[in-house]
């Protein structure tokens, strides 16, 4: 299969409304159950999954699908795989319960353990970051209007090219809203050593990898657990925007449809 078969557009078009069934329940008295590792669960979560789920199988039902509702996919399964999606429906559960808008959907295309197209949606700001591998990273606000573009080229020429302004700022670290860990502040004290001056900002979900492509921060340490599902389109959001997602201790991009889909400590930096 060729990525040139491929239209991101019906990535966007599938991440909005998925990010529309999110929103259909953000205003209501939603229940909250536990996962597995006692993490929050809503019906959000599951209505936006069968979104894009149902939607990704009719349109490409030769590419398999990876979430956190399909992990128990045997490795041996997995491994044979040259593209998936990968998946993550709701990003910030926490931050969808918090109500403070700090949530996104995330649709990935993995291609031989490297993202390829990465879609981040942000519902309750209307936002949309977009990748593709050696067409770059595009920022839209306005979701009311996205239904109005008929090619990607249409979107790319109303969407802004990151990174963008890159203009001297002081050295920014962008950090987990609702996660923060003593490494990282050990980390974040090492780089006070460096730097005169440095700003330190707080962002829900994947919008850390978000500010990192947009050059609003520098650097996004992550030294806690996060599965692979969290990162993927950041990732490739990321890259593209002239930035790297690297493993801690190799240096080296994070991997994809690994046989535990658990990633290391990593950075995210520019």
């Amino acid at each position: 299969m060729s990525i040139n078969r491929l239209n991101i557009l019906d990535v966007i078009r599938i991440a909005k409304t998925a990010g529309d069934e999110i929103l259909n329940v953000y205003t209501t008295d939603f229940c909250i159950e536990a996962k597995e590792d006692q993490s929050p669960l809503t019906i959000a979560d599951k209505n936006s999954n069968d979104v894009i789920v149902d939607n990704l199988k009719t349109l490409y039902p030769d590419i398999p699908i990876l979430s956190e509702e399909g992990k128990s996919i045997p490795y041996e399964e997995r491994k044979i795989w040259e593209y998936f999606w990968l998946v993550d429906p709701l990003d910030g559960t926490k931050e969808f319960i918090k109500r403070n808008g700090e949530f996104t959907v995330n649709i990935a295309l993995i291609h031989k353990n490297k993202p390829v197209i990465g879609v981040i949606y942000v519902p309750v700001k209307g936002l949309l970051y977009f990748a593709q591998e050696e067409i770059g990273t595009y920022k839209f606000e306005g979701k009311d209007n996205l239904d109005n573009f008929n090619t990607i080229d249409e979107l790319t020429v109303s969407s802004q090219k990151l990174p963008g302004n890159t203009e001297k700022m002081p050295f920014t670290i962008v950090g987990s809203r609702s996660h923060w860990s003593k490494e990282t502040e050990d980390y974040i004290h090492e780089l006070k050593q460096k730097y005169k001056e440095i700003n330190i900002i707080s962002a829900g979900s994947s919008l850390k990898f978000c500010l990192v492509a947009e050059a609003k921060a520098n650097v996004y340490p992550r030294f806690g657990p996060t599965m692979e599902w969290d990162t993927a389109a950041g990732h490739i959001i990321v890259e593209e925007a002239g930035g790297q997602v690297i493993d801690r201790k190799t240096n080296l991009s994070l991997k994809y449809n690994k046989e535990n889909l658990l990633n290391p400590w990593f950075l995210v930096e520019r």
